[in-house]
């Protein structure tokens, strides 16, 4: 469904900028939107226990991880949940 999309009670949707997700605003609850709210680093991480797995061209100490929660899967669930906030909102 794209931005400016009517939902089944006829109001408008909007898309989150955290999670990207498209939503109602009517149903936009504290835990709705789940997401990263920091980025995804390549660098040292400070847990050298870890296993990475790294690219031909990255140098052999960079990790690649979210900064916020410490996760190595780029597409891992986000670590912290709150409402959705739409581009509208600003």
């Amino acid at each position: 469904m794209e931005k400016g999309e009517k939902g089944e009670e006829g109001e408008m949707k909007k898309v989150c900028k955290r999670c990207k997700e498209t939503y109602s605003p009517s149903n936009n609850t504290q835990s709705a939107c789940c997401f990263h709210p920091s980025f995804f680093v390549c660098r040292r991480h400070d847990d050298q226990k870890r296993y990475y797995e790294l690219g031909p061209d990255d140098p052999p100490y960079a990790a690649k991880f979210y900064d916020c929660c410490g996760a190595e899967d780029r597409e891992a669930r986000g670590c912290t949940t709150s409402s959705h906030v739409s581009y509208d909102d600003d």
